[in-house]
């Protein structure tokens, strides 16, 4: 099924991303569930913006095309920001630390000179230890909105250039 070893950045299609609108997380994670492709479409809201999707989001497919995950590379001057989601059947079963790397590995080649970065909720000590194992490290936290309200993020930051070797 799911080889990290040969995890592959493409293109996020359409279709990957109805797919994606469909994962449904668990409580507490479901604050990352995607609203139906439908009302995204109609709204032109995220990855259903054809033009935002080709610039900043790609999929990330295992050794047999099957979508596994999928990214976003947020512009920012001398920063790309990364945000990320992974397959919820996929979360908690030690693919994530693979995951986060490849996503590392695309962003260095699309902005070798970019800082990378991440925000992740304190709350979820899962995604933060597996950003750790990836080599980022906390560089600060502060509130800021979310789909529900005002929550607190860490802000971690990528040093660790061995493990993408």
């Amino acid at each position: 099924m799911y080889k990290t070893s040969e995890l592959r950045i493409v293109p996020l299609t359409e279709e990957h991303c109805q797919d994606i609108c469909t994962w449904k997380y668990p409580i507490p994670y479901d604050i990352y569930n995607w609203r139906d492709w439908e009302l995204m479409v109609k709204d032109q809201e995220e990855f259903a913006d054809a033009a935002l999707r080709e610039e900043q989001y790609r999929g990330v497919v295992d050794s047999d095309g099957t979508l596994v995950g999928f990214a976003q590379f947020f512009p920012l001057v001398g920063v790309t920001r990364l945000g990320l989601g992974m397959h919820p059947h996929l979360c908690g079963q030690g693919y994530g630390v693979d995951f986060v790397r490849a996503i590392v590995a695309e962003a260095k080649q699309k902005a070798p000179a970019n800082e990378i970065d991440l925000e992740v909720l304190i709350w979820n000590i899962r995604a933060y230890r597996v950003y750790e194992k990836a080599g980022f490290t906390h560089t600060d936290t502060y509130e800021r909105m979310t789909p529900t309200g005002m929550d607190m993020f860490h802000c971690m930051v990528w040093k660790d250039s061995a493990a993408l070797r």
